[in-house]
């Protein structure tokens, strides 16, 4: 006899003639069906997740796929033209998007800045044997930091005794930025005699041109702009700006150099007129206002010929003469050559070119103990 297969059917159909029936087993477990709100959460998390990750990726490609360049240098070719004024468009378009990235960085520091009396000061500068006469012999500045002018340098009658104050308070700021400058500027030059660059140097590379407005990673331009202020033109503006610090842009806003702003943080003028929009850009410290500002005229269009003029010096190995580079900032204030005029004055009355020279010696725990 062949054995014959029965299928599971035959086999059904028997047991119902019977009365018997055959209950498949459900499964019990549970089946991966999300709610509407959980699929919601997820698909929020994913669309969130998407557009922080995405710029970073594209920003860590283009990175790496300026790595992967090396800096084309025609800079002294370039320079040269710019000298000779055959091609000012090597310092002419500005990219603003990260200038004042590093400025802005100063709000995130811990606020635990205290405005001192103009006593206290004045008993600090005594205590660490800093005043101006010892500067103008020695050319060495103490580094004492201070982030706020004090309130009542406005009350002190005597002008000599008011002006020497606030040149102790922004001197070593200004030579502290021209410090960070000079350090750039030394590392540029450095990376411009090489014949190949490391991933570290076009890194620093991109980060510099982004701080300083280049675009199309041009080395001439950057070179241009990376550059120091003299420290007596500074002083003089900030003298100028501020009434030797007795300003309210100054006292409220740590603003030194009257910068103007359309958008962000700042201080309205007093006096301005329907409609204007503009305020008087605010800081955080006294040396927010000071790195904004060098950054102000190291970039943008109005002070072009300025920093030409400045490489001039530079390529025929002069010394930065402040009252010859404050001919080009008429257009830093609407009174044009008369602020030029103002701020030269200011300069031979005050013999500010005495701290052109001048060194920032090292900060020490005993001195930041003493502040």
């Amino acid at each position: 006899m062949k054995n014959s297969k029965i299928s599971l059917i035959e086999i059904k159909r028997y047991l119902k003639k019977k009365g018997l029936d055959i209950i498949k087993k459900k499964n019990n477990s549970k089946k991966n069906d999300w709610s509407p709100l959980s699929r919601t959460i997820v698909s929020s998390l994913f669309i969130i997740t998407f557009f922080y990750v995405a710029p970073v990726i594209v920003e860590y490609k283009e990175e790496r796929a300026n790595f992967s360049k090396d800096f084309k240098n025609n800079s002294k070719t370039n320079f040269q033209k710019v000298l000779k004024g055959e091609d000012y468009k090597l310092d002419n378009k500005l990219i603003e998007e990260h200038l004042y990235e590093d400025v802005l960085e100063f709000e995130d520091l811990p606020n635990n800045t205290v405005r001192l009396s103009a006593a206290t000061i004045e008993q600090l500068f005594k205590d660490t044997k800093y005043n101006l006469n010892d500067v103008r012999k020695e050319k060495l500045v103490k580094p004492v930091a201070l982030s706020l002018l004090p309130a009542e340098i406005k009350k002190i009658e005597n002008t000599k005794k008011r002006k020497d104050l606030f040149i102790q308070i922004i001197l070593p700021l200004i030579i502290k930025e021209n410090n960070y400058i000079k350090a750039d500027r030394k590392k540029l030059f450095g990376i411009l005699n090489k014949n190949n660059n490391t991933n570290l140097e076009k890194k620093w590379l991109n980060k510099k041109f982004k701080q300083y407005g280049v675009a199309n990673r041009d080395l001439s331009t950057l070179k241009i702009r990376m550059d120091e202020v003299p420290v007596s033109m500074a002083i003089a503006q900030a003298a100028k700006e501020t009434g030797w610090g007795t300003s309210r842009f100054a006292q409220e806003g740590n603003a030194l150099f009257g910068q103007w702003t359309w958008s962000g943080e700042g201080i309205k003028p007093a006096g301005a007129e329907d409609g204007t929009t503009h305020k008087v850009m605010k800081f955080v410290v006294l040396q927010a206002s000071v790195k904004a500002y060098q950054r102000n005229l190291n970039t943008h269009s109005t002070y072009k010929k300025f920093r030409k003029a400045r490489a001039e010096m530079r390529d025929k190995k002069k010394e930065l003469d402040s009252l010859i580079l404050t001919e080009y900032l008429d257009k830093y204030a609407e009174t044009g050559k008369d602020y030029v005029r103002i701020l030269q004055q200011i300069i031979k009355q005050n013999q500010l070119t005495d701290f052109d020279n001048a060194k920032l010696l090292p900060s020490s725990l005993e001195l930041e103990s003493l502040i």
